[in-house]
């Protein structure tokens, strides 16, 4: 399969993990990495979101995990082939068993969100099969720092339960983003970010074409130092 290149890194792509697309590079350029210096991605796929969020802090470390082991595998890849790589590490682990001394200032994640599919295709990383919300958001819990940041993207369906779970382990909305694929359509996708302390709340409407297969003008600002647009 055909790799995916950035202005900084390649993604090197496979049938059996869940390539690049818009969900991923949405969150890698809008989460709130810039105060972060331990970063945990949980289910890296190909590893573009902790590529992505390496490029914007270059203080920051990262550690991506991921379930299946081809994934595990091809984000060792692309971490070990990025300019980033000495900061960047991997592992093929199960979030619901993964221990560790460690907090971390940022949890980012673009979860399974399919409750129920027929499809057998990208099963695992499109379904809530090995990870639900519940478990990303209790695991996560446990995990960050006092004041980190747990960050995902979600479909809008699944919004308003995602927040009430979180609210549940203590966790409260600091930012909102309601995404549309154009300006007329409904809101598809949140990005949703949360941490233990309260601060100001922001909430904000991003649409990510003007018309169909073209770019608004907010998305080739938002993406212009990751992708390569052609002329």
């Amino acid at each position: 399969m055909k790799p995916f290149t950035f202005r900084q890194f390649e993604i090197r792509q496979s049938k059996g993990v869940f390539r690049v697309g818009t969900d991923g590079v949405l969150l890698g350029a809008s989460a709130s990495v810039s105060h972060a210096s331990k970063v945990l991605e949980v289910g890296t796929g190909t590893g573009l979101i902790s590529l992505m969020l390496a490029q914007r802090n270059p203080q920051a470390e990262f550690l991506g995990i991921d379930i299946n082991e081809e994934a595990a595998e091809l984000t060792r890849v692309n971490f070990k082939n990025s300019p980033f790589a000495s900061r960047l590490n991997n592992m093929h682990q199960d979030f619901k068993s993964f221990n560790t001394s460690e907090e971390f200032d940022m949890i980012v994640s673009n979860p399974p969100y399919f409750e129920v599919s027929d499809s057998e295709k990208d099963k695992i990383a499109r379904q809530t099969v090995e990870l639900n919300f519940l478990q990303l958001i209790s695991k996560s819990a446990g995990l960050l720092s006092e004041k980190g940041i747990l960050s995902v993207i979600i479909p809008v369906e699944a919004g308003e339960g995602f927040v009430h779970t979180a609210e549940i382990h203590g966790f409260i909305l600091i930012r909102k983003i309601n995404i549309k694929g154009i300006k007329t359509a409904n809101i598809k996708r949140l990005i949703l970010e949360f941490s233990f302390s309260e601060q100001s709340f922001s909430e904000s409407e991003f649409i990510i074409e003007k018309s169909p297969r073209q770019y608004s003008d907010p998305y080739l600002k938002l993406t212009k130092e990751f992708h390569v647009f052609k002329k």
